[in-house]
């Protein structure tokens, strides 16, 4: 036998893979236990009958800078190339309730994504896109809340009815305490945030996603494919078992739950990890929470490609890196996608590189013939045992969650932030040891760099948007807005429902930084807990 290039051969999760794979593999299925036809339990092969035959994914670009009126021209741009879904990024100040013109905000406006302070910057944001016609996305968590009254005040001003607004803001906050830092309010008062929102949009926004739990900052943080989609379930786990405590209905909220996942380098176990996720979502929502309609079964989903992959050493080998963590998402039955844009190691994408970026969802959408058979891998010998496998490592993690009180123990003991630490730092040795091949950054280097153009936010930006807040501020009711925040803080130390509250603020042209003081007030600050 033929040497071999390595001693042993396996997947980001530790999955062994054997030279072959073969019908034992699949011997211990049970085809209508286990994969079923798509559309239907255990939703292993899509939750959709039809699937891409009938429509495509929605293309979604991420995308969001400087102020509201640039991010508007940049919609624009992205609906006349073929964008099916507007997909916002809001600037850290935004995502973690200060207004631009806070002394924290400084240097910070409109660079990581749009600022927007008020529904004053949320009508320039959307100027000229109809509500009714176009679903949005939006990344924010710890305001997310804040961010749906602003979107839900913009409606109104367009006379669309609530019932006819589509879209989903991500409002997962658990990762935020694991992975991504960007909270405000300690972990109690931030999930009844999010339970308002459940119960506020399942009778006032049937249309609406209330949650997007996510899987994507878990990995970009270094975690295995097994870790980003065991600890993403454990955290859904969590928000259903809280929004049933606060008297919610599970078949009530549980359809409009989505998820977001990563799509990263290694196509297979990619492809079995989407899938995987899907059937163990099913049972646990059938068995542990006696979910009956069927869609509170079906876990849907929206992927981005992986930004952690990209490289500032030859940019445009992403553009080949991207297209093949979205063609894994694409196989994997993803309901949205973002494809990254070559240049983001670098700076915010160029209009350039966002359009390469999209041009690669639409060649494989047009040009590929993945998206004319529902679950084409299905029944592949290897597929179907890294199914098997990702699922089994992603229950153990959950019943082991389970064992330590749940995942918000889990969290404050800091168990979950290690096991990604542990994972991050050994992807790490193996890339300095040359066991994980990064192309061009550890092997294939190039001498030859040729500058490529980069996105540069202009500073008067933040003068200008400092100066746009303060106006709104000048030209309200005062007493109309004070009256607003007063109710809100009221409520917040009550146990009423908090949207009907934000959104009286919000359409009387409270900030976000007002509305999140108003709550700190209240709640007071999370202090993260040092871990060993």
């Amino acid at each position: 036998m033929a040497e071999e290039r390595r001693v042993k051969f396996e997947t980001s999760s530790g999955i062994e893979l054997p030279n072959e794979f073969g019908p034992n593999n699949t011997e211990q299925l049970d085809y209508e236990r286990d994969l079923g036809s798509p559309g239907d339990f255990p939703y292993t092969r899509g939750v959709r009958r039809s699937m891409y035959r009938g429509r495509f994914w929605t293309m979604r670009q991420y995308a969001g800078f400087a102020t509201a009126k640039e991010s508007n021209e940049r919609y624009k741009y992205l609906l006349s190339q073929g964008t099916t879904g507007l997909s916002v990024a809001f600037d850290l100040p935004t995502q973690i309730g200060l207004d631009s013109d806070d002394p924290l905000s400084g240097g910070e406006v409109g660079k990581v994504g749009v600022a927007i302070d008020s529904v004053e910057d949320m009508m320039v944001l959307l100027d000229g896109i109809p509500l009714d016609q176009v679903s949005t996305s939006m990344t924010i968590n710890a305001t997310a809340s804040t961010l749906l009254c602003l979107y839900l005040a913009l409606a109104r001003k367009q006379g669309v009815p609530f019932a006819k607004v589509s879209g989903t803001i991500q409002n997962d906050i658990l990762k935020e305490y694991i992975a991504r830092g960007t909270y405000i309010y300690p972990p109690k008062p931030s999930l009844r945030l999010i339970t308002d929102t459940f119960a506020f949009c399942a009778s006032e926004v049937p249309n609406w996603n209330t949650i997007s739990i996510s899987g994507y900052h878990i990995r970009e943080a270094g975690s295995t494919a097994a870790q980003e989609l065991a600890f993403t379930l454990a955290d859904a786990i969590c928000y259903v078992q809280a929004a049933i405590d606060s008297g919610l209905d599970v078949d009530d909220f549980a359809p409009r739950l989505s998820f977001f996942f990563n799509s990263h380098n290694n196509l297979l176990e990619e492809v079995a990890k989407f899938r995987a996720a899907r059937r163990l979502w099913a049972r646990i929502m059938k068995d542990r929470f006696k979910a009956e309609d069927p869609r509170s079964h079906m876990l849907r989903f929206h992927t981005q490609t992986a930004g952690s992959t990209l490289t500032a050493q030859q940019p445009e080998v992403n553009v080949v890196r991207t297209t093949i963590q979205a063609m894994a998402a694409v196989l994997g039955g993803t309901q949205s996608l973002h494809t990254n844009s070559m240049d983001e190691a670098l700076s915010l994408p160029t209009e350039n590189a966002a359009r390469i970026a999209l041009r690669t969802q639409q060649v494989i959408a047009h040009e590929s013939g993945v998206a004319d058979t529902v679950d084409p891998l299905a029944g592949s010998f290897a597929i179907e045992e890294l199914t098997t496998q990702l699922e089994r490592r992603a229950a153990e993690y959950i019943a082991k969650i389970d064992d330590m009180g749940g995942m918000l123990r889990a969290i404050e003991t800091g168990y979950v932030q290690r096991e990604i630490q542990d994972a991050a730092y050994a992807y790490q040795r193996a890339v300095e040891t040359e066991d994980a091949i990064v192309v061009g950054v550890n092997r294939f280097r190039s001498e030859e760099t040729e500058p490529i153009p980069i996105l540069r936010v202009d500073e008067q930006i933040e003068r200008d948007q400092i100066e746009r807040v303060r106006a709104v501020r000048e030209k309200r009711d005062a007493a109309v807005a004070e009256k607003a925040i007063s109710g809100l803080t009221e409520a917040a130390a009550g146990t009423q429902n908090l949207l009907p509250h934000i959104l009286n603020c919000v359409e009387a042209y409270v900030t976000v930084g007002e509305i999140s003081h108003s709550l700190r007030k209240v709640w007071g600050e999370y202090q993260e807990a040092v871990t060993v």
